[in-house]
């Protein structure tokens, strides 16, 4: 495992991390806590010491399942993680939901409020990293968000500040990044092989300003395992179903192609390593941060960083 600094003011990590909303028992299907923390264990046995999560995911249960596995270590001290906030969920608990719903708020009071929560859950006395979870510009416009992220600051409650950027406005919201890079110490970023649009605009922004990075949703929501076709279905409570849905699937596949010689050439490899590998070898990008539900998957996962031979240029078109 490689390690590297979370850009200019971040901790030192894992440049492979471990993604902790696929564990929520929420959105991505049935889940078994059992499996779900054996699969922690494994990410940090292979020397991942990043866990990102969400006080959203499954309702706070992702945090509470990385609370029992870090219980259980000695090395917990050295385990790096983070978290968001800004989707109030509370009025929901104790409803039947197949798929979390949205209730935005990035109100000082509500933020705060959920970081004591996710503090509580987490059972730490601070969070290494409180990123604003994926706001709409509007919300971003405005002063409030970034005055909470500054008191948290402040206050010792939070260590770094970071921002989730929303999908598909990496280029439309990156001049937030320009406008608050002072408080901003790291930023989350959907991207992958078959979405790139990260690079236009926003990465450039990163290197400029010394921001670290997080790559969200590398393997697209598993698509770049190979695991899928244009029959896959997934059921009522899987985002997938929208998220990778027959028309999207058919896309993807039809894109997917052009990257088939690279896949070739390194055999070795499996197209899921190979799709990490990418997102990590980007210049700007510091950690990649894949789910998995099982030890094989996140221990093949971790292969990803040590393959630091195959360049960036290597998957460019």
């Amino acid at each position: 495992m490689k390690y590297r600094k979370l850009g200019l003011k971040g901790p030192e990590i894992s440049t492979v991390g471990f993604g902790a909303w696929g564990i929520s028992g929420r959105d991505w299907g049935n889940t078994d806590d059992k499996s779900s923390k054996n699969a922690i264990h494994a990410a940090l046995d292979a020397g991942v010491n990043f866990i990102d999560t969400a006080d959203v995911y499954g309702f706070g249960h992702s945090e509470e399942l990385i609370r029992q596995v870090l219980d259980e270590r000695s090395d917990k001290d050295k385990i790096v993680i983070a978290s968001k906030a800004g989707n109030n969920f509370y009025p929901f608990i104790g409803q039947d939901c197949d798929i979390t719903p949205g209730n935005n708020d990035y109100s000082v009071k509500h933020l705060e409020f959920a970081v004591e929560e996710s503090l509580k859950r987490l059972n730490i006395e601070r969070l290494d990293i409180l990123q604003l979870h994926s706001p709409g510009l509007e919300i971003l416009e405005q002063d409030e968000a970034w005055q909470a992220l500054e008191r948290l600051k402040n206050s010792g409650k939070i260590k770094h500040a970071g921002w989730s950027v929303q999908s598909f406005q990496e280029t439309a919201q990156a001049h937030i990044l320009e406008r608050h890079h002072d408080l901003i110490d790291v930023i989350q970023v959907r991207y992958n092989l078959l979405e790139r649009e990260a690079e236009d605009v926003l990465f450039p922004m990163a290197l400029k300003y010394g921001t670290g990075v997080i790559v969200r949703i590398p393997l697209l929501f598993g698509f770049l395992s190979g695991k899928f076709n244009i029959t896959s279905t997934f059921g009522k409570n899987d985002h997938r179903k929208l998220n990778l849905s027959p028309e999207k699937l058919s896309a993807y596949l039809e894109n997917i192609t052009s990257y088939q010689s690279v896949f070739d050439k390194y055999p070795r490899f499996s197209m899921a390593q190979l799709s990490l590998r990418f997102c990590i070898s980007h210049p700007a990008s510091h950690v990649v941060i894949p789910g998995g539900k099982t030890q094989n998957q996140v221990q093949e996962n971790a292969v990803a960083s040590d393959i630091d031979f195959i360049p960036y240029e290597a998957f460019v078109k």
